[in-house]
């Protein structure tokens, strides 16, 4: 059985992707994703015990906040020897820390880190996983169906640290990206701005990538400026002082929810 611990964007798009249904169970603390959970087929459960006691295969879908608490508080309705995948966007210490309760209450604990948004690659998600189980999760995520999942180490928080050093230049561009257009704007000069960086550049074009950047701090700001603080934390770790993730966190969570009102970046961003 297949346990979900979160059924948000991620948790939801996988179950329709991958046709878990009943093959899968459930639980979301907010009352109101029951609805998602029951519309993708997959069983809901009442509590965290109810989805876990019976999984194999558990992935913790969270909030970047609550991803150790869910492991601590969780852990012990975990099955002898179930595969505990924290999906997760945390830092590496913060997933050693979890991999210790999971592990002290008989789990096996697999630090899985996932590379890109999840629409719209859905189960073609490139997935990194490390840890001593690593082995055995590539397996279990792959029969579940995930189709693109490497094995990166055998010690916790190597996925993780890949994808955290990952997200300094990711997210830090889409900060960058906010805060040259919102001067851009107020200069009235946006056109020649995109022009001269498409004319140093001849992938895609900025005007694409502007709309795209602001797009994903517009609807995904909070939550991409809690991975960041947890980038500033590995970073931190590796005695690395943070200046420009500590910016990047700031603009995140200021560009959340809101618009950049200028008509240069209305257009589709590419895929």
């Amino acid at each position: 059985m297949l346990a979900l611990i979160g059924f948000g964007e991620a948790g939801s798009t996988f179950a329709r992707a991958a046709g878990w249904e009943a093959g899968a169970q459930a639980f979301d603390i907010a009352p109101a994703r029951r609805a998602a959970i029951e519309e993708a087929g997959v069983v809901a459960c009442a509590s965290a015990r109810d989805a876990l006691i019976s999984a194999d295969l558990v992935l913790s879908l969270v909030t970047a906040d609550s991803a150790l608490a869910v492991a601590e508080d969780y852990a012990g309705w975990l099955r002898e020897g179930a595969l505990f995948c924290d999906m997760n966007s945390v830092a590496p210490q913060t997933k050693r820390a979890a991999a210790h309760a999971v592990e002290a209450a008989g789990g096996r604990y697999v630090d899985v880190a996932v590379l890109a948004p999840v629409h719209p690659a859905r189960l073609k998600v490139p997935l990194l996983v490390s840890g001593p189980a690593a082995p055995e999760a590539a397996q279990a995520l792959g029969e579940a169906g995930f189709v693109n999942v490497r094995v990166v180490g055998d010690e916790v928080g190597r996925a993780s640290a890949i994808k955290m050093i990952r997200s300094v230049m990711v997210k830090g561009v889409e900060a960058l990206t906010a805060e040259m257009m919102l001067a851009a704007t107020r200069a009235g000069v946006v056109e020649e701005v995109l022009a001269s960086l498409d004319a140093s550049e001849k992938t895609d074009s900025w005007l694409s990538r502007a709309a795209y950047n602001i797009e994903r701090m517009t609807t995904h700001g909070l939550r991409r400026a809690a991975e960041m603080e947890e980038s500033a934390r590995t970073l931190e770790d590796l005695g690395v002082e943070p200046l420009m993730t500590r910016g990047t966190v700031a603009r995140q969570r200021a560009q959340a929810g809101q618009t950049i009102p200028f008509t240069a970046i209305s257009r589709e961003p590419a895929q």
